[in-house]
């Protein structure tokens, strides 16, 4: 590490597009819990917006990519990558899921590397790994913790069967060559571990590499993946990555001296009610729905045999706002789902009806992320909830456009890569309501409880 570091520059950071809301918070709160204030946009803020904000160390914006086609990325991209360069924030984030979520057809990380590219002419750190999220890289190859251990992504029990997008390669540059045709090297955990790579990558810039994957195995290789991204040269960096791209970054600044404020320790309080909604298909969601039903949660399934059908399926969301409503009159608190892991009935028959036609089960997808979202709106309105959770990362993204906020910040820490926010909003009824955003795989058993009873 230098003797004299060069002092941190005034304004933002790091601005980041998130690929879907959860791992977007996830993001938010990497840098949160280390003393460095960041604000999540659920849309491109307005300038006027952003000023209220002018403090803030982390600017994000969350999406839906990780559910769009290439197409759309093209059409809609550009305009963030844009926004995010406005910032002048020295590293400009792609944000995406620590378990590389990703197809060719469907949320293609390649593809938003071709549109950054085009934007930003450095080299282009990819940093995939996350250590509190049990996300490692060795030689390139991501491995996944589920119960404990850990797996070769390929080869992991939710994602190597993921409905959407799921992982056949563990080798992360085998599987983005199927997305894009920008060269990629590997930065090994050994690279790291030998000192400062970022003039090694230098010269394979110039030899015509665009992104660099890199390792990351411990405390060690997380300071020194921050250091190869912060020390890349660039006016702005074009950065790949999960959250842990923020934990690099706050790990190496530490240890240069340059965040000195101790990391923030936060706890959840306890609250009367709250409703969940999830569209999750994990199996670490299927034992949050039973625990949670054991402990005094009322389960309401949505028949997903009606969402085909447009009267059919609003029947469907009024019964379930129903139960939900008189579950919560009873001192229940709802918790309305999909299904229970990947092996649900409701699973495979969705699979079997969509398996030839793709588009039609984007729209299908996006219409049950938006109806749970049109529920909790309705729960909020109606029976003036508090605290809410949303499980699921693609449906969680459509269903936050629904409830009219516009913007979050961490509240507290109620699982790595699922904070408890606190929802910011022009309408009075929403501005300060607290939301729990996670991802299919996030969190323990005890997860929907946990922002219930505190922790």
């Amino acid at each position: 590490m230098s003797s004299s570091p060069t002092p941190l520059p005034p304004g933002p950071l790091v601005a980041f597009y998130g690929d879907d809301f959860t791992g977007s918070s996830a993001a938010m709160e990497a840098f949160a819990w280390q003393g460095l204030k960041s604000v999540l946009f659920l849309d491109l803020p307005s300038p006027e917006r952003l000023a209220q904000f002018a403090d803030y160390r982390c600017i994000g914006i969350a999406g839906i990519a990780r559910s769009k086609s290439p197409q759309w990325m093209e059409a809609h991209l550009p305009a963030i990558f844009k926004r995010l360069a406005e910032t002048g924030a020295p590293i400009i984030q792609y944000k995406v899921c620590s378990t590389f979520d990703s197809a060719p057809h469907t949320g293609s990380i390649g593809k938003a590397a071709d549109i950054g590219a085009s934007f930003f002419p450095g080299p282009i750190p990819m940093l995939v790994g996350d250590l509190g999220m049990g996300r490692l890289q060795v030689f390139g190859h991501l491995f996944a913790q589920a119960n404990g251990t850990y797996h070769r992504l390929d080869r992991h029990p939710t994602m190597a069967n993921h409905p959407a997008t799921p992982m056949q390669e563990a080798d992360l540059a085998r599987h983005l060559s199927q997305q894009s045709a920008l060269p990629v090297a590997n930065v090994s955990f050994l690279d790291l571990k030998g000192g400062n790579v970022a003039e090694s990558i230098r010269r394979q810039h110039e030899a015509g590499t665009r992104i660099f994957s890199i390792d990351l195995i411990d405390e060690e290789t997380l300071r020194a993946a921050g250091q190869t991204i912060w020390t890349t040269g660039a006016p702005q960096t074009f950065v790949i990555g999960s959250q842990g791209v923020q934990s690099a970054l706050a790990a190496y600044w530490r240890a240069e001296g340059l965040v000195t404020e101790p990391p923030i320790e936060t706890s959840v309080r306890a609250v009367d009610r709250i409703a969940v909604v999830s569209g999750s298909v994990s199996p670490m969601t299927a034992e949050q729905i039973a625990y949670a039903v054991s402990r005094g949660f009322e389960g309401i399934r949505l028949d997903l045999r009606q969402v085909s059908d447009t009267q059919a399926w609003d029947a469907e969301l009024h019964r379930a706002v129903a139960r939900a409503k008189a579950a919560l009159s009873e001192g229940r608190d709802p918790l309305v789902f999909t299904a229970q892991g990947p092996d649900d009935p409701a699973v495979r028959e969705m699979k079997h009806r969509y398996r030839n036609d793709p588009q039609a089960a984007e729209a299908v997808n996006d219409r049950i992320g938006s109806s749970l979202g049109r529920i909790l709106d309705r729960l909020i309105t109606e029976t003036g909830l508090k605290r809410v959770v949303l499980s699921g990362g693609d449906t969680s993204s459509h269903a936050a456009l629904n409830l009219q906020i516009d913007a979050l910040t961490s509240v507290a820490k109620l699982a790595p890569g699922g904070p408890l926010c606190r929802a910011h909003s022009r309408e009075p009824s929403r501005d300060g309501i607290e939301i729990a955003m996670k991802g299919g795989q996030v969190g323990t058993a005890e997860y929907f409880v946990a922002a219930r009873d505190g922790r």
